[in-house]
């Protein structure tokens, strides 16, 4: 990397940087591109160039936590032998991130606007495309041990992603504890469903 290319880098990092800090103290909403420059003390220009609009910037939050957060799994998956048991884990490790990550009550506020360009739309449409991607693939492990019994992978990794987007949901008004117990009831339910005996 030339130096150019490293001071743009810096700068990019400056302006996500202070955005986040901008972001979690005042919500996304609240929070102008003014506010961003001042912090910052780029041009909005600048900010623009980098990363296109206000929605840019917590597009690429979100990308940083979504890699931060499977960094995160993939280094404990490990310790989980089985599909199940992994499921239960990653659960475990969504709703401690999803409860306590600093972004979280900003990119809830972002994604719950209902004015996003169609841009916008698409990047989030890929955002949730990558998360059924990872669903799928836990799942399909599951599927060639011979552990799930699933005939759909893909219905039951939109299954997965509905559940657990419903827990983020309800989790954000819970202590940490019923939120991790909500998060493994809902796997229980996913892995085992609901029918008892009578059925």
């Amino acid at each position: 990397m030339n130096k150019k290319q490293q001071q743009t880098e810096q700068t990019k990092k400056r302006i996500a940087d202070a955005a986040r800090t901008l972001f979690v103290q005042k919500g996304y909403k609240a929070t102008s591109i003014d506010e961003i420059v001042q912090a910052t003390g780029c041009s909005a220009g600048n900010i623009y160039y980098h990363f296109k609009s206000k929605e840019g910037l917590i597009l690429h939050l979100l990308d940083e936590w979504n890699r931060e957060w499977e960094d995160n799994w993939l280094a404990e998956e490990a310790r989980y032998e089985t599909a199940a048991d992994k499921l239960y884990g990653m659960a475990e490790h969504l709703a401690l991130d999803q409860w306590s990550h600093p972004l979280a009550k900003a990119v809830d506020e972002f994604f719950n606007l209902s004015d996003k360009t169609s841009g916008v739309e698409e990047r989030m449409h890929g955002i949730v495309e990558g998360y059924l991607a990872f669903n799928r693939q836990l799942l399909q492990k599951g599927v060639d041990s011979g552990e799930f019994a699933v005939q759909d992978v893909e219905t039951a990794a939109l299954l997965l992603d509905s559940l657990l987007y419903g827990l983020s949901q309800h989790a954000k008004r819970m202590t940490r504890e019923k939120a991790l117990a909500a998060y493994r009831a809902g796997m229980d339910a996913f892995l085992y469903g609901i029918a008892g005996a009578a059925r």
